[in-house]
């Protein structure tokens, strides 16, 4: 499809810059797929459309100190670098801001000496593979010498945000938030368990698969990079249970969504696991798994909108996109979120 059949105005002054006051202030867009339908609630009203026996899944990564500056050695030249994937013996995937400065072989200094880097391979794009030395434990160096790797149309970023993370964080090894579940807090999951709903966690940890901009002007010309994910054998038995039952399942989240929806392709059912994904969800896929979606706000053109777009419908998304910003609704990582659901 043509990328640019997904593009949309968006006026600067709608991106959000800083999170809600509250987290369940934050606005939400409910939207009826299949009727075509709008309604602006607030978050603290999510409860109200879920039934007892839904499903609720949710992508428990965290966030770690992934954005890391540093120094040649031994020329002093500055490197900047976003670590994207674990590998394995200290090896890592990430993302080299000034790519051209560093070549196989080349080291990189953090946090005055406290954590090197060594460059294994270059992928082209950036991306290197690259081995870390250090004393101690890796995240605990990370948080002395990383920030918060926040999203690039997030001006002011002098702080690290603790409000970038879900309240369900629990697996560190993410480079972005699963920023649609930002809205929920412990008082709205509590509410919802005693509405019957089961609460499920899985985990894909967030790299270049996710937020990598679409540079192509046809969708099946886009890589779609691996991203690790995992899912337990408790969450995967409640899972087929439901769709057994054909009891609904809500999916809290584009990363979550490829997930399921990866693991089922593969499988024909959900199977616990350890193992990566790179699907590309576009108009024309068949969803197997999730019923109902909550998911934020997106960037033009990028494969979030073109998933959400999948679900909904483009021409309704973009309809839906085009009330929001009428509205004043806020746009991407720290804005506001849409509840998307049909009639089953």
């Amino acid at each position: 499809m043509d990328v640019n059949l997904f593009d949309f105005d968006l006026p600067k002054e709608l991106i959000a810059q800083y999170p809600a006051l509250s987290r369940q202030n934050a606005r939400l867009l409910v939207f009826n797929k299949d009727k075509n339908e709008l309604k602006d609630e607030h978050f603290y009203d999510i409860t109200k459309y879920f039934n007892r026996g839904d499903v609720l899944v949710l992508n428990n990564t965290k966030v770690i100190p992934a954005r890391l500056r540093g120094v040649k050695v031994p020329t002093g030249a500055k490197i900047e670098v976003v670590l994207l994937k674990a590998l394995k013996n200290d090896e890592y995937e990430v993302l080299i801001g000034n790519a051209k400065a560093v070549k196989v072989g080349t080291i990189v200094a953090f946090g005055d000496g406290k954590l090197l880097m060594e460059c294994l391979a270059k992928h082209g794009e950036g991306i290197h593979t690259v081995r870390f030395k250090y004393e101690g434990v890796f995240l605990e160096v990370l948080e002395k010498v990383g920030t918060t790797p926040l999203p690039p149309y997030i001006e002011d970023k002098s702080e690290k945000y603790a409000r970038y993370q879900t309240v369900y964080a629990k697996a560190p090894g993410s480079a972005a938030a699963p920023t649609a579940g930002f809205h929920f807090t412990p008082e709205i999951l509590a509410e919802l368990k005693r509405k019957g709903i089961e609460i499920v966690e899985i985990t894909l940890h967030i790299g270049l698969g996710t937020f990598k901009p679409v540079s192509v002007s046809d969708t099946k010309d886009h890589k779609m990079h691996y991203e690790t994910y995992e899912i337990s054998e408790a969450a995967a038995e409640i899972l087929n249970k439901a769709l057994l039952e054909k009891r609904r399942i809500i999916s809290v989240g584009t990363t979550a969504t490829r997930t399921l929806e990866a693991n089922f392709a593969k499988y024909q059912k959900i199977v616990a696991t350890n193992e990566a994904t790179n699907l590309f969800i576009t108009p024309g896929y068949k969803f197997k798994v999730i019923n109902a979606l909550i998911t934020n706000f997106h960037l033009p053109k990028s494969t979030l909108i073109m998933l959400v777009s999948a679900f909904a419908g483009r021409e309704n998304t973009l309809a839906a996109y085009r009330h929001a910003i009428e509205e004043r609704y806020r746009f991407f990582s720290f804005g506001d979120v849409m509840y998307i659901y049909g009639q089953d």
